[in-house]
């Protein structure tokens, strides 16, 4: 085969390297063009996974019907940079296989942006490596645990003080203030009563006591007679709970058909309207600490009003805590979302939160204050007790430890 001249055999090597260089700027600008998970240039969307039919249903229906309503009223105005929230909600029972399914359900059927206030502790503790894994934010999840915001990671962002320093700020004022020093626990055996269980047990440590009786049961229990014989034969004369709503009650129905006057301590989980007004005023009397305080729809505040009263002729109820957090909680989202900018991506979406500074919502709660090496947005903590069938504030200050 004859050779080519060599002014050829260059303009051929020319002619490649444009070409390799073409396709390389080709790659790149369609690269550059790639689009962002759950986004488009009408919509943005945004998933929840919480307990709409399980033993947690009143704090997680209360809750994503808030978040539903803030992201409605937006998109009434609009949505954010011409976008509209597209929100879906998926029922986890509070059961950890049932959140496992939502959450493939979420992250490859649905390419959700970012979960905001997805519930359960176990749910969320699941669920968390294959949602971040994905690169799906996960914004102030239903639930107080440490492990909502530590170890730190870009995509995590937690709202509430923690359940572990709850405990310790409550069982720190009760020994001090309340004389108490025969502490005793009942939790439910699961990654939310463990935290609970821990802030318990290091601030009983630290003050040179010791908890003398504890007992663990199932979130689906029912009956506590034993357990609270048990607590009772240990002479408590304080019962911390790491109960959410359903168990909280019955416990404290127990007691009192036993006639067990004791002081029962819980956290955020319990703090619930539906606790303060449990039939045959069997909360009376029982103390919670919580990241926050209710606003009771009576409030004189305009927009807690406003709220309060649109929420109920949208769905039907009044809002609880859970709703007044959830909306809270969208608020913060939206404002991220603005401060995004149009061109919303992920990182411009996490520079958004970490842009938040000495946010006050609506209804009082502490400050929020996120960062780019602070996810944990509050640690403030209140004691709150069940009086005349509402929530009233126990101390005048949050407290420490």
């Amino acid at each position: 085969m004859p050779t080519k001249p060599r002014g050829a055999r260059r303009s051929a090597l020319k002619t490649l390297l444009l070409a390799a260089i073409c396709g390389t700027a080709l790659i790149t600008g369609a690269r550059a063009a790639d689009p962002v998970r759950g986004v488009t240039d009408t919509e943005i969307v945004i998933g929840t996974i919480t307990d709409l039919s399980g033993v947690t249903a009143i704090q997680g229906v209360n809750n994503s019907q808030a978040i539903r309503m803030a992201f409605d009223e937006a998109n009434e105005k609009g949505g954010v940079h011409g976008r509209k929230i597209k929100y879906i909600v998926e029922d986890n029972q509070y059961q950890v296989p049932r959140a496992v399914q939502a959450m493939n359900k979420m992250l490859n059927r649905d390419n959700v942006f970012v979960m905001v206030n997805n519930g359960g502790t176990p749910m969320n503790n699941a669920n968390m490596p294959t949602q971040l894994e994905h690169g799906v934010p996960n914004v102030f999840p239903l639930t107080a645990a440490r492990s909502m915001y530590e170890p730190f990671n870009r995509l995590k962002f937690g709202q509430f003080a923690s359940y572990y320093d709850q405990m310790r700020a409550g069982v720190k004022y009760f020994v001090e203030q309340k004389g108490k020093k025969r502490i005793c626990a009942m939790y439910q055996d699961t990654d939310f009563g463990r935290d609970v269980l821990a802030g318990v047990k290091e601030q009983v440590k630290v003050m040179g006591l010791e908890v003398v009786g504890e007992t663990a049961h199932k979130p689906t229990d029912t009956d506590f007679t034993a357990m609270l014989t048990r607590l009772r034969d240990a002479k408590c004369d304080l019962v911390t709970t790491g109960t959410i709503v359903r168990d909280t009650t019955l416990i404290l129905g127990t007691a009192r058909k036993m006639g067990w006057d004791v002081d029962f301590l819980g956290q955020f989980a319990s703090y619930d309207t539906a606790v303060a007004e449990a039939p045959g005023g069997v909360g009376e009397g029982y103390y919670a600490v919580t990241p926050s305080l209710i606003a009771y729809p009576d409030d004189p505040r305009p927009a807690v009003q406003k709220f309060a009263r649109d929420y109920k002729a949208r769905f039907g109820i009044a809002p609880n805590f859970l709703g007044e957090m959830g909306y809270s909680a969208a608020q913060i989202t939206l404002l991220a979302l603005d401060r995004a900018g149009r061109d919303l991506t992920l990182d411009s979406f996490i520079k958004g939160m970490e842009s938040i500074k000495d946010y006050h919502d609506i209804f009082g709660s502490p400050p929020l204050t996120l960062s780019a090496t602070q996810h944990h947005g509050s640690t403030q903590a209140w004691l709150a007790v069940v009086k005349d069938g509402k929530w009233v504030p126990a101390v005048d200050h949050p407290l420490g430890y």
